[in-house]
């Protein structure tokens, strides 16, 4: 049936039908090394910790509907066919891409009549489930609810807006996070030397490894299909960088996430932005995202630069360098360079201005060389009982009596009554504000 895949029980175990119990040495380098208990899987502590659901869920065979979320390449897929493996169950796989509610329902309707003839439990697992309409989603309903099967449902997308809320009420929600650097190599490691794998038939120079490392993003399925192809154009048993740049047809990054590339190119790329060089800033960008640095680094540098280099010239900037940071958080990568790269382009195209900078750091100069002095009695609080009787609040003029809103008192304090801290440029719609901040500070301060 186009979209439904039933694999049943292999091995000296019945019932223990699973992806890796029926892989073959043809297969795939990426599904014969997929982890077969909970202990090989790589990363993801939190999941695997003595108590943790998952474990509750297979070591005490419990009936329970999972819901995974989390980016490509961390283990849901794996995680489903640990949950068949270990609690001797059947396995049943329906594509979100290709099934509908005929291929939903039947497959529901032939875990019911398993159990009805005393064979064994199902697990049915449902990758992309985003990818399912509301109608197959319900579709689902039943078997969950009535324990036909345990559902393992995988999503990339937050659930909370992709998944119908009944079926999120009735799964426990577990969220993967994405592999470290230190997780994919230990898959690397881990393939080169298993029999399932390459079975210590080739060697791997660490600049190779780093290489395949980098390009894999935390995917650990990309970087052992990176590694059964550079094993594959391997001339003899040793796999060189050059040997990984050619099968993967992407050369290497020189780039050093701890070291001086680092923070040079970070530093080429806020520059290209202050000056206003959109393809440069591109450029850099593109070299830390090929490089795996993390996008979050780069989000956190673009809301700086939104401030300290643009402000009030374009007061959008900000909103568009933290929209762009919180893309990156709800979606990731690689998705989230397309966030990353309008973020750059806009901050890059639009006005300059850094007269917020020099007004912070203006007003921290006065406070850190002791202009400290008493807030004005008419702005002190004056909600507590007796305040009044000491003077505070007692003149203070409440703007929005005056005129257009702007009262003529004093706010600083004597010590800097006639300081000036924020100078606005004419540039961009800083320009408008310089215009409206002449005419307040003259009112406010009665000139």
């Amino acid at each position: 049936m186009d979209g439904l895949f039933d694999v049943p029980g292999a091995g000296p175990a019945p019932g223990t039908g699973s992806l890796s119990a029926n892989t073959h040495s043809s297969a795939p380098l990426a599904v014969r090394m997929r982890p077969r208990t909970l202990d090989e899987l790589v990363g993801q502590s939190q999941l695997r910790a003595p108590g943790s659901p998952l474990r509750q869920l297979i070591e005490g065979d419990r009936s329970m509907s999972l819901l995974l979320w989390g980016p490509p390449g961390t283990g849901k897929t794996t995680i489903a066919s640990i949950v068949s493996q270990q609690t001797q169950r059947r396995f049943v796989e329906v594509s979100a891409v290709a099934a509908g509610v005929k291929e939903v329902r039947a497959a529901i309707d032939a875990a019911r009549s398993e159990l009805a003839r005393g064979g064994q439990e199902t697990v049915l697992f449902v990758d992309e489930v985003h990818r399912f309409t509301k109608a197959q989603q319900d579709a689902l309903l039943p078997g969950v609810e009535n324990r036909w099967v345990t559902l393992v449902a995988a999503t990339t997308e937050n659930p909370f807006f992709s998944v119908i809320s009944p079926l999120l009420s009735r799964s426990l929600l577990l969220r993967l996070e994405s592999l470290t650097d230190d997780d994919v190599s230990a898959v690397v490691d881990h393939a080169l030397a298993d029999e399932r794998g390459l079975d210590g038939a080739y060697t791997l120079d660490d600049d190779a490894r780093a290489h395949l490392v980098r390009l894999a993003g935390g995917d650990a399925r990309r970087v052992l299909t990176y590694l059964e192809a550079a094993a594959g154009a391997a001339s003899d048993t040793h796999i060189d960088l050059s040997t990984a740049e050619t099968a993967v047809d992407q050369a290497a990054v020189r780039y050093d996430r701890q070291g001086d590339q680092h923070y040079d190119v970070i530093s080429a790329f806020i520059k290209s932005i202050r000056g206003s060089d959109a393809d440069a800033a591109l450029h850099y960008l593109a070299r830390m995202m090929e490089a795996g640095e993390d996008p979050r680094f780069i989000a956190r540098r673009l809301v700086i630069s939104a401030s300290e280099d643009i402000g009030l010239a374009d007061p959008t900037a900000l909103t568009t360098a933290v929209a762009a940071a919180q893309a990156v958080q709800l979606i990731g990568m690689p998705e989230a360079r397309l966030n990353l790269a309008q973020a750059t382009i806009a901050l890059a195209v639009a006005p300059k201005s850094n007269a917020v900078t020099l007004a912070v750091d203006a007003a921290s100069a006065d406070v850190r060389a002791g202009k400290i002095g008493q807030v004005p009695p008419h702005l002190r609080d004056a909600h507590y009982a007796g305040a009044k009787k000491i003077g505070h609040g007692k003149t203070y003029v409440y703007p929005h009596d005056e005129p257009f809103g702007v009262a003529e008192q004093q706010y600083a304090p004597d010590v800097i009554e006639n300081a000036t801290y924020y100078r606005p440029t004419a540039l961009g719609a800083e320009a408008a504000v310089k215009e409206r901040w002449e005419r307040i500070r003259r009112l406010v301060r009665g000139r």
